[in-house]
C-alpha cells in the first residue's frame, strides 16, 4: 500500500526530515519502495522473496553457527542458555490474551537466534544475519495470522538449542535449516501469499 506522508507525520508525531529519512532507510533495506514522483509505498512480498530468505539464511546462520560452537566459551555458552530460557519462559497467546506477547516473543526470538550465532568471530557475518532477520520478520508476522504454533516452534528451538549445547554442528545446522524451512512451509501452505 502507499504510504502518505502526511498520515505518517500525524501517527508517528514527526516532521518531513526525520520521516523522509526514515523512509529512505526502509528503502535501503527493502521493506519498502520509492517510486519516483509518487512517495513510497510497502515493499511487495512473494513466495520467492521468502524462498530466497530462507535459503540465505540457512547459509549465513550456519556458518555463524558452526563457527559459534567450535569457538563458543562458557561465557557465549550461558549467554545461550538465558536467551533460551528467556524465550522459553514467555507466556503464549493462549496463556496470557492480555499480554503483548508477539513483541515479546519477537525480540526474545531474536536475541535467541542472535546468541547462537554471537561467537562465530565475524561481525560482518552477524550484521547480514542480522539484515536477513529483519527482512523474515514481515514473513514472521504472516506465520502468525497462518496459526504458526508457538508450541511447534518452542520444540524445534529445545531441540536446536540442545544440540548447540552437545557440540553437535552437524545436528545443529540440520535442525536449524528445517526450523527455517517448516516456517516457510506454513506460510506456503497458508495461501496468504503466492
Amino acid at each position: 500500500s502507499k504510504l502518505r506522508l502526511q498520515k505518517l507525520r500525524k501517527t508517528y508525531d514527526v516532521g518531513n526530515s526525520p520521516l523522509r529519512e526514515a523512509l529512505n532507510r526502509l528503502s535501503e533495506g527493502g521493506m519498502v519502495t520509492r517510486e519516483e514522483n509518487k512517495g513510497f509505498r510497502v515493499a511487495p512480498i512473494s513466495m520467492e522473496e521468502l524462498d530466497e530468505l530462507i535459503r540465505t539464511r540457512c547459509w549465513l546462520e550456519e556458518i555463524a553457527m558452526r563457527e559459534s560452537i567450535r569457538n563458543g566459551d562458557d561465557q557465549w555458552e550461558e549467554n545461550l542458555v538465558l536467551a533460551y530460557h528467556r524465550l522459553s519462559r514467555l507466556p503464549t497467546a493462549e496463556e496470557d490474551p492480555g499480554h503483548d506477547a508477539a513483541s515479546d516473543r519477537a525480540r526474545r526470538h531474536r536475541e535467541y537466534h542472535l546468541a547462537l550465532l554471537s561467537a562465530c568471530n565475524s561481525s560482518i557475518l552477524i550484521e547480514y544475519c542480522i539484515q536477513l532477520q529483519d527482512k523474515s520478520l514481515r514473513y514472521r508476522n504472516l506465520g502468525a495470522m497462518a496459526g504458526y504454533r508457538e508450541q511447534q516452534e518452542q520444540e524445534e528451538h529445545r531441540e536446536i538449542h540442545q544440540a548447540v549445547l552437545d557440540r553437535d554442528a552437524d545436528l545443529a545446522a540440520n535442525l536449524l535449516k528445517k526450523h527455517f524451512r517448516s516456517f516457510a512451509d506454513i506460510i506456503r501452505n497458508s495461501g496468504r501469499i503466492s
